[in-house]
Order: structure tokens, then sequence, then C-alpha cells
């Protein structure tokens, strides 16, 4: 599964426009975020549709974000994970 390319990106902005509003994140890249200098959420695009890996408890884990239900998912994990660390 190959990172998420600009156009899948493009498609996922309304996505990366709150995780920017997440304490503690910065977007390094377009879609790559950290916390301080660990990698903490980035994006992959796949036939399947857009996929998240975001880091919890030491570990990423795969989200597929492509219907509302799972970008809430992924939105609520990440706050989580964020004030978490």
């Amino acid at each position: 599964m190959k990172h998420a390319g600009a156009e899948c990106l493009d498609a996922l902005e309304p996505v990366l426009a709150q995780l920017r509003t997440i304490e503690g994140l910065r977007e390094r890249k377009r879609g790559a975020f950290y916390r301080g200098s660990i990698g903490f959420l980035h994006f992959h695009e796949d036939p399947e549709g857009p996929f998240a890996d975001l880091k919890k408890n030491g570990d990423f884990v795969r989200m597929r974000v492509r219907t509302r239900a799972e970008i809430a998912t992924l939105i609520r994990e990440a706050k989580r994970a964020a004030a978490e660390a």
C-alpha cells in the first residue's frame, strides 16, 4: 500500500483540516503528522480507499477513512492518542 499522493490528500483535505486543530500535532509534510520528532499519523491509498496509520500505544494501527463514520472514528482516536502521548 503506497503513501497517499496529492490527489488522495486533496480528497482528504477536510480530514486534514480537522487533524491540524489537534493540540500537540505538527504537520511536517502534507498529510504526515508528528508529535515532537515522532511520527504520529500518515495516510496511504489503496483500491479500497484511503487508510490512515495512527500511532496508538507505541504501534501504528491502520484505519480505513472512506466513510463519515470512519473519519469520525479516526478524529476521535487521534485526539485521544494525542492527549495520552
